[in-house]
């Protein structure tokens, strides 16, 4: 007989089931919901045997399979977020029993509830931008020196090219902190996060900015022009900007 466990992926307030019929969980499994003290747990049936310790410790070194997991958590979490504030929960969130749900309600009430209020009736926004790694085009040739004033004329380029880099560098550090300032003005709450790393994104450059924004859901609009119309006065800057996604960086259980 198989093993199975409840997956949690988000926990949520006024969220309606019926809402959430047909959408399909991991493995193709239904949604359902826990309904205890006025928070809403949506989770569905998982096989220890995948989600157990062993098979998670196991899994989690399966790129692939973990990939197809992450989409299926945010597919979800994307789903429940359309219907009400929502606390996306992380990555492999595993109960036995819906006893053990409720009793991860109870530990977590009040963090859940701040968090919620915190998140209600307002979206995530992230914005990034880049610096352009490329070399500098080179300076026009000068006539060829020879003799003692080689080597100083050759050690005066390389001096004058590390400084054009570092210039440029810290143009479009600054530009990223305008940048950050402005739209920090537009929203409620704001972070930077950690850069990126190019390997697992594919993106060019050096990520100036990865600026995740909580905004009123009846200023969204208002932001993403801004965002837009910066994107469009700095092209340098590479900003990209995407939303509305889940609070997933703000609706955490610690304060901000």
């Amino acid at each position: 007989m198989t093993e199975t466990a409840a997956y949690l992926y988000a926990i949520a307030r006024g969220v309606d089931p019926d809402r959430l019929a047909g959408t399909p969980g991991l493995d193709g499994e239904p949604l359902r919901v826990v309904d205890h003290r006025g928070l809403v747990a949506v989770v569905s049936e998982v096989d220890l045997a995948d989600y157990g310790e062993e098979g998670l410790r196991r899994n989690l070194e399966d790129l692939a399979w973990l990939e197809q997991v992450a989409r299926g958590h945010d597919d979800v979490v994307q789903r429940v977020a359309a219907l009400g504030p929502v606390t996306p929960l992380r990555l492999a969130t595993i109960c036995l029993d819906d006893d053990g749900v409720r009793a991860r309600l109870d530990e977590w009430y009040d963090a859940l509830q701040a968090a919620l209020d915190r998140v209600q009736g307002r979206q995530e926004w992230s914005v990034k931008a880049y610096a352009d790694d490329r070399p500098a085009a080179a300076p026009a040739e000068e006539p060829a020196t020879t003799g003692a004033g080689a080597g100083a004329a050759y050690l005066q380029r390389k001096k004058a090219s590390t400084l054009q880099r570092a210039s440029a560098q810290d143009r479009a550090l600054e530009l990223a902190e305008r940048v950050h300032h402005a739209l920090a003005g537009r929203s409620v709450a704001s972070r930077r996060l950690q850069p990126q790393d190019p390997r697992l994104t594919g993106h060019e450059g050096t990520m100036t900015l990865n600026g995740a924004y909580l905004v009123e859901e009846a200023e969204a609009g208002a932001f993403a022009m801004e965002a837009d119309e910066l994107a469009a006065a700095h092209p340098e800057a590479r900003i990209e900007v995407h939303g509305p996604w889940p609070p997933y960086s703000f609706a955490t259980l610690d304060p901000t």
